[in-house]
This record gives C-alpha cells, structure tokens and sequence, in this order.
C-alpha cells in the first residue's frame, strides 16, 4: 500500500480516538448541568476553533470566500444545519443510552450512509468494480459489528436499568433519528469541495485547503446547537452559573471542543491522503475508530462493568467485527 495511504489511515485512527472520547469529558462535570457544558462546547468546536484554524492555515480566507459564488456555500450550510441537529440529539442519546450504545446506534448509521451517500453520488464509477466489492463488503461487516454492539448494549441495559420498555424504545427512536441526520456533516464537507479547491487555487496546501470549508459548514451547525442550549439555559435558569468565577466544568467543555474539533480536521486532512474516495472510505474508516474507541472508553469508565457475561461477548464480537472492515475497506482503497 502507497505511504500516502499509510498516512491516511493512521490520521484517520488519531481522529476516531479524539472524536470517540470526545463526549467523555461530560461525564466529569459535577456542578454544571448539560447546558452550560454544551453552551462552552459549542461555542469552542463550531466558532473558536474552526475559525482559528481556517485564518492560521488557509492562505487569506476572506478572499477565498470573497471568489466564491453564492451557490458554493448553499449544501455546506443547509448540510450543516441538519447535522447540528443531529449533534443535539447526540448529547442527549449518549446521556440517556451510555457512551458505547449511543455511539454503537448513532455513529453507526451515519457511517453507513456518510459512506454510501457520496460513494453513489461522486464516485459511482467505483461500483460494480472489485475495489468497489469489497469496499461495500467491508460496510456490510460494519453494519454487523454495529448491530452486534447494539445488541450487547440492550442486554447491558435490561441488566443495569430498571427503565421501562418504553422509555428504552423512545431512547433508541432518537438514536435513530439522529443517525440519519448526523452524516449530513460528511455531505457538508464532501459536497463543499468547491470551496476547498478555491483555496488551493489561491494558494493554500490541499492538505490545508479543508479547513476553508469547516467554518461555513459548522455555521449551519451552531444555530441549533447555540438555540438549544439557550434554551435550556432559560428553562431550567442555568445562566447563573456563568457569573460565577471560571468554574473548573467550564474547562470540561472546551476540551469536548478541542476533541471534536481536533477530530474534524484531522480527519480532513486524512481524506486528501485517502485519494478520490477520502470523504467516502474515509468516513467510513473514521466511524469505524470512533465506535472503537467509544466502546472501549465505555469499558474503562464502568458502563459495562455489571454487564451479564453474554453482553460483554457481544461486546467484543462487534469490535471484532469492526475491526475485520476495517481491514476489507482499506484494502478496497488501495
């Protein structure tokens, strides 16, 4: 396998660990409700950050945009609003459902169709090849690590939480709904191309170009993110909390933010190495180590530790799994 690749899959395996611990810091918070903590993670992964990173890398970002049609920013933003309320669905299912199975449902889906959505649309080529074959054989052992995640995670829960059926139901309905949503990031970032290829004709590395496209597409995503929290913060009269001195919780926040931001643009770099099928192969190898990573986080933290034998196999069965298309998916990008 060429060293370009090499390097496009070891960036991709640093950005599934920062983005699979990237909701743990919530767990340490002791004084700070959800909202203050979502409020500072919010304000750092989708403004500071991508923001900061585009005018220290991209090569006079303002003119980049300034050369761009209207048009150009249209699918990064409506994707990215989408996807924002994706991300708020996604902080209240891990709350609910515990880091492994929330990301095992959430994550899931949106590997599955980040991948297949811009493979159809942008490379459609690729179908109906050999590389194609296997790639798509390594999303269908994707789906059975997930699903046998998931499972393990049922039989956690029916162990470990005297909730009702219902409540479970109404849990994983949300799950779902946010998975669907939650790959319109990758939709943001593949289908804003344009403006990435703006940059590099003004002069920017195609390695660096990626960041011109987060900050437009993560500003679809603060309104629902920013709104929610604001919500909440009038709702449950959270807002005092903000004029106290700089709360240990507020510093939980912003490293969520430098995870999950830290996550977002190594993985844009990872998909240039990738090669044409980056934000398709590379979405789904990304998904594949953020599960990984999240069920192992879940592990070390105690989600599984009064899990019945049988969910823990299972546990390990997805993860095996994963990791078998992990192999079958690189090897289709070769």
């Amino acid at each position: 396998m060429p060293a370009h690749l090499w390097i496009g899959l070891a960036l991709t395996l640093v950005a599934g660990l920062l983005s699979g611990n990237c909701m743990l810091p919530m767990k340490f918070a002791r004084r700070w409700p959800f909202e203050d903590v979502w409020l500072v993670f919010t304000i750092v992964s989708l403004v500071i950050l991508p923001w900061a990173l585009a005018l220290a890398l991209v090569k006079d970002v303002a003119a980049v945009y300034a050369a761009l049609p209207t048009q150009a920013f249209v699918a990064p933003l409506a994707f990215g609003a989408g996807w924002g309320i994706a991300q708020v669905l996604f902080g209240l299912s891990c709350a609910r459902l515990g880091v492994a199975l929330g990301y095992a449902i959430i994550v899931g889906l949106g590997a599955l169709l980040g991948t297949l959505v811009p493979l159809f649309v942008k490379n459609r080529e690729v179908i109906g090849t050999g590389r194609g074959a296997l790639i798509l054989s390594g999303v269908a052992i994707m789906v059975l690590g997930i699903a046998a995640s998931a499972r393990a995670g049922k039989a956690r829960e029916g162990a470990g939480n005297a909730s009702g059926s219902g409540s479970y139901a109404a849990a994983v309905a949300v799950a779902v709904l946010c998975g669907v949503m939650a790959p319109m990031l990758n939709y943001s970032f593949a289908f804003g191309q344009s403006i990435a290829a703006e940059a590099v004709r003004q002069g920017t590395s195609p390695e660096s170009a990626g960041y011109a496209v987060w900050p437009i597409g993560l500003l679809g995503g603060l309104f629902p993110n920013l709104g929610y929290a604001m919500w909440l913060l009038t709702r449950n009269r959270t807002w005092a909390r903000f004029r106290e001195t700089w709360h240990p919780d507020a510093w939980f926040g912003c490293l969520m933010g430098l995870f999950w931001m830290g996550a977002m643009s190594v993985y844009g770099t990872a998909s240039v190495y990738l090669g044409a099928l980056g934000t398709s192969v590379g979405w789904a190898l990304f998904q594949i180590f953020m599960i990984m990573t999240a069920n192992l986080s879940g592990v070390l933290t105690g989600e599984w530790k009064a899990a019945p034998v049988s969910a823990r196999r299972g546990l390990w069965t997805g993860l095996a799994l994963l990791a078998l298309a992990t192999t079958i998916i690189a090897a289709g990008n070769r």
